[in-house]
């Protein structure tokens, strides 16, 4: 075999494995989708339409939409539908509306002061759930938590918080709202910091008042940091579990019940995998929409730099 033969040799093998290398390193995260996202999804739509017996597995059976149709005549999903719409639009509006107004607040100043109330809003969301839920269950006790406690001393009519229907969504949502703003107002106070100083001092020069300056450059200039936290808001806010089981389960009277939480009471508590995954094919399918909405009718608002 000549030199040359073994040199195109080696050449070819040299470029087939520099083709291949991005494959390889890409190669484990590809995996791990496939394996933890896309077959959870394709086997919790097949199990949507099976009557699944765990103990038995030789004893399932396929029914078709019965689970479906099952689900969508329940009184509880419907409860839970209504819930988590109401969840996620407050959550959704009211997370990006003060997280906004505590960015512009808290970016404008530089003082140790300000530092410490930026690190202060953030402590909130590296708390365990659980913790949270605990100091707020007993905050919100209706006989000797500080809630009542303050506002009997105000004057003002006391609550039941967590313990009546007519109260506990806004007792889970103002505990939601305290447990996440602070990461998003991170966000934005170091989205508004990323604004060249050189904008802003040309729109003071050209006599732009500072709320102008504020709806008209810099919030435009942070359009992709807002798209994204709409995006991840709404995600979030459909996947509300860990509050509602830690506080209410769901209750009292199904006032509190959320989509996930309903998935989690067929699934594993009442052992019906057919509905729960009916459930979960119903959130994935209402997410999906949401997010496709979201880049189709926001994507061209979004300005990047």
């Amino acid at each position: 075999m000549s030199k040359n033969t073994v040199s195109g040799a080696k050449k070819n093998s040299y470029h087939v494995l520099r083709k291949l290398t991005p494959y390889l390193l890409i190669a484990p995260a590809i995996i791990g989708i496939l394996m933890f996202t896309v077959y959870p999804m394709i086997k919790v739509v097949y199990l949507s339409f099976f009557k699944t017996n765990l103990i038995h597995p030789e004893n399932t059976k396929f029914i078709g939409l019965d689970n479906y149709t099952k689900m969508f005549h329940s009184s509880a999903f419907t409860m839970a539908m209504k819930n988590t719409t109401v969840y996620s639009i407050v959550m959704i509006v009211a997370v990006l509306l003060f997280s906004l107004l505590l960015a512009v607040w808290l970016g404008s100043r530089n003082s140790p002061l300000d530092r410490f109330a930026q690190a202060s809003v953030f402590v909130p969301h590296v708390i365990s759930m659980v913790s949270v839920a605990m100091i707020f269950t007993q905050m919100m006790e209706p006989n000797f938590g500080v809630f009542n406690t303050v506002l009997t001393y105000l004057g003002l009519p006391t609550s039941q918080w967590l313990q009546s229907s007519s109260s506990s969504m806004a007792s889970i949502l103002l505990i939601s709202i305290w447990k996440h703003i602070g990461y998003y107002v991170l966000i934005f106070i170091a989205a508004f910091q990323s604004i060249p100083t050189s904008i802003t001092e040309a729109a003071s020069l050209d006599n732009a008042g500072r709320a102008k300056t504020l709806f008209k450059i810099m919030i435009p200039m942070i359009s992709p940091q807002i798209f994204f936290v709409l995006i991840v808001l709404t995600i979030g806010s459909f996947k509300v579990f860990d509050t509602i089981r830690l506080t209410t389960a769901g209750g009292p009277n199904n006032s509190t019940m959320s989509i996930v939480y309903y998935i989690y009471e067929w699934a594993f508590t009442n052992r019906d995998i057919g509905i729960g995954s009916a459930a979960a094919v119903v959130l994935m399918g209402i997410v999906g929409i949401l997010t496709v909405l979201y880049f189709y009718a926001l994507s061209k608002k979004v300005h990047y730099q």
